[in-house]
Parts: C-alpha cells; sequence; structure tokens
C-alpha cells in the first residue's frame, strides 16, 4: 500500500519556527509521508499561500494532490485518517470516542488558553508585573498537564500511550518556544522535581526521529523574538485554533 502513494504530491506551506507548522512536520514522519516544504515569510506570504488559504491567509497549509487543507490539528487529523491501515504502526488520534474527544478538549485548552501566555514572554514589552502573572499562569498549566499525562498515558511514556498521538504533537510542539522563554524571562517554567512525569515524557518525545529534526532551535527563536516583538505576535495569530 505504501508504495503504490509515494508519487503522491504532498507539500506544506509554513515557517520553521512556528509550533503550528511543526504539528504538521511531525505528523507527516510519524506516518512516514514523503514532503516538499516550502518556507514562507510573513512581511512577504506567497501567492501559493495566499490561493490555498484565501479566508485567513495563515499557515500551516498542507497541499495534497493539489487540494488545500488549512489549519494544524485539522491537518494532523486528516493525516492521520488518509495515511492510516498499513501505511504506519498506529492511529495518532485515539482509538476510543472518548479518548479522542478528551485529546481535542486538551489541545484546544492549550491553543486557547496556555499559549497566549508563552507569548506574553516571548514578544516582550510588557511590564516585569505582567511577565510574572503570565509565567505563573505558565506553571499552573504545566502542571495541570502533569496530571493529564498521569491520568490518561496509563503509565506509558506519552499522552498517546506507547507512541506519540495527538496530544503530544499539541503540546510537544510548543517545547522549543517554552525553552525560548525561558531563557528571554529568565522564570523557570518547567522544573523535573514539580513535574517528573512531563520531564520523562519531554526527554522521549524531542529525542523521536519523527520530532527531532523538525524542532526549531531554541537560540534561533530567541534571537527572532528579540529582533521583532512584531513577530512574536504574527507568529502568536499564525493559526486560530
Amino acid at each position: 500500500m505504501a508504495a503504490s502513494r509515494e508519487a503522491e504530491e504532498v507539500k506544506v506551506l509554513g515557517i520553521t519556527v512556528s509550533p503550528f507548522v511543526v504539528r504538521v512536520r511531525i505528523a507527516l514522519n510519524l506516518k512516514g509521508v514523503q514532503y516538499e516544504f516550502l518556507e514562507e515569510q510573513f512581511a512577504n506570504k506567497s501567492e501559493l499561500l495566499i490561493n490555498s488559504n484565501p479566508v485567513y491567509k495563515k499557515m500551516p497549509v498542507l497541499i495534497h494532490e493539489g487540494r488545500p487543507i488549512c489549519e494544524s490539528m485539522i491537518i494532523v487529523e486528516y493525516v492521520d485518517q488518509v495515511w492510516a491501515g498499513d501505511y504506519a504502526s498506529h492511529s495518532i488520534l485515539p482509538s476510543l470516542p472518548h479518548d479522542r474527544a478528551v485529546a481535542r478538549f486538551w489541545a484546544h485548552y492549550l491553543d486557547d488558553k496556555w499559549f497566549p501566555k508563552l507569548i506574553v514572554i516571548l514578544k516582550g514589552g510588557d511590564t516585569e508585573e505582567a511577565h510574572a502573572e503570565a509565567a505563573e499562569e505558565l506553571k499552573a498549566g504545566i502542571k495541570l498537564m502533569e496530571e493529564v499525562l498521569g491520568k490518561h498515558s496509563k503509565g506509558k511514556p506519552f499522552f498517546g500511550g506507547d507512541a506519540i498521538g495527538h496530544l503530544d504533537i499539541a503540546f510537544g510542539s510548543f517545547w522549543t518556544p517554552i525553552l525560548a522563554a525561558e531563557k528571554i524571562s529568565g522564570f523557570k517554567l518547567f522544573q523535573k522535581e514539580q513535574t517528573p512525569l512531563l520531564f520523562a515524557w519531554s526527554q522521549n518525545f524531542c529525542l523521536d526521529a519523527a520530532v527531532k529534526d523538525v524542532l526549531p532551535d531554541v537560540d534561533m527563536l530567541v534571537e527572532l523574538a528579540k529582533k521583532s516583538s512584531a513577530w512574536m505576535i504574527q507568529n502568536a495569530a499564525a493559526e486560530n485554533n
């Protein structure tokens, strides 16, 4: 089955440092799908991107056989469904309906409530009090995700069980921004002593073959954030999940 699909056209439009784009690339890597990555620029978006997502004009966009799909977690689910069966060893989404609903709920929480607080630190320009408040909310969210991992992983290394799944991709895509925010602010957001399960999870996630080559460099993200707070604001709005 896999061999007969090698000639399929698969393209990803996005920027290397975007966590939303990272999600798509991880999903494709997990499924062993060959794809062409087309690097975009915020200041000068390509005509292909604008035509592929004419409503929002945002990244990422997956183009499969000439048909565009938009928004990161929608793309992740699409990849999971299209390249299923014999094409990959496991499903990204949980098999049980309740588990799927739980994974989607926490992925939405991360995008809607948690990531905006990370942007407060990354974009700079706010008061120290605002940064401290955002850091405390981020720590509370990380502690919450520690509880979610403990409850739903059933003692296995990932939110998805034995292998990287839907929620692993949603949360793990923010790993580099977390480390960059720590460097910029001096706040320690992630502490092994307080969240041992997440610490072990992060090691497994970042070293996975599907992940390690697509996570952006932390220092590069720090420099981008320092040079242009506007870039970080745009990055935060790169997708409306």
